[in-house]
């Protein structure tokens, strides 16, 4: 009999442990970019600071990203909304253009892309603790440099 009044204040002390972890947890709802139409859950307090800052919009946090930097590539002579509408054009045109004929391709030509414009910008010296480090001094040669295409089959 003992076991049964155990086993009973048992269920009753995890049932009301999991409705205070239910009732701890943050509230949650789907909500869906109105650039890229890509649907994230996020909080309603989240949500509605996102709709302040973008005229009653929702964009998701890449969206976001895309705005900012188109924002800072006209060095700010144009507004969010500007920013925002030209982000929504380049999203709509991209949806439109639909999947590539090959997706292998694509996936070449635009890793061929980032690795140009990498090798066209280089980076000054890195100040990561794994950086060689240069003694007072001591004088550096040139850097490494690119004689021609380790890829002579993307280039073209």
């Amino acid at each position: 009999m003992s076991a049964t009044v155990i086993g009973e204040a048992m269920a009753v002390s995890s049932a009301a442990s999991e409705t205070q972890a239910t009732s701890a947890k943050p509230e949650v709802e789907s909500v869906k970019c109105e650039c890229c139409g890509l649907s994230e859950e996020c909080t309603p307090t989240y949500i509605e600071r996102v709709r302040e800052r973008y005229q009653g919009k929702w964009i998701c946090g890449l969206c976001t990203e895309a705005v900012k930097d188109e924002i800072t590539r006209t060095h700010g002579l144009i507004s969010t909304e500007e920013a925002m509408a030209r982000h929504m054009d380049f999203c709509q045109a991209f949806v439109s253009s639909g999947p590539p004929a090959d997706p292998t391709v694509h996936l070449i030509s635009a890793m061929r892309s980032i690795l140009r414009r990498s090798l066209d910008c280089p980076r000054g010296l890195r100040s990561t603790p794994s950086s060689p480090t240069r003694k007072v001094g001591e004088i550096r040669g040139p850097g490494l440099t690119r004689a021609e295409s380790c890829f002579p089959t993307l280039s073209g």
